[in-house]
């Protein structure tokens, strides 16, 4: 399948670290600057190439995120997808920016 012309979005849910941490899912992989994540509707996932891409969250929405990776399986739900927190690089990113 080709890229498609139309952004596309997913409505998801981020996890507990703790939950994503334990031994059942990324067994101690995840770090305290990542956040796990999994879709709303059952076997939705992000899909290969939309690393990069933007995890918007709040009522007004702001960037909280950036997908990072996920397994080879993006639908497996012991391996959910994991975004890399913006939250913690915000000066650098605000000074980057400058």
């Amino acid at each position: 399948r080709g890229l498609s012309p139309t952004l596309q979005e997913l409505e998801v849910t981020v996890m507990d670290s703790r939950m994503c941490n334990n031994s059942r899912f990324w067994d101690g992989d995840i770090a305290p600057s990542m956040i796990c994540f999994q879709g709303q509707h059952r076997g939705s996932a992000p899909a290969k190439g939309d690393s990069g891409s933007p995890l918007v969250c709040g009522k007004r929405p702001a960037v909280a995120g950036v997908m990072s990776f996920s397994s080879p399986d993006a639908t497996d739900p012991f391996k959910p997808p994991v975004a890399t927190s913006t939250v913690k690089y915000k000066k650098w990113i605000q000074k980057t920016l400058r």
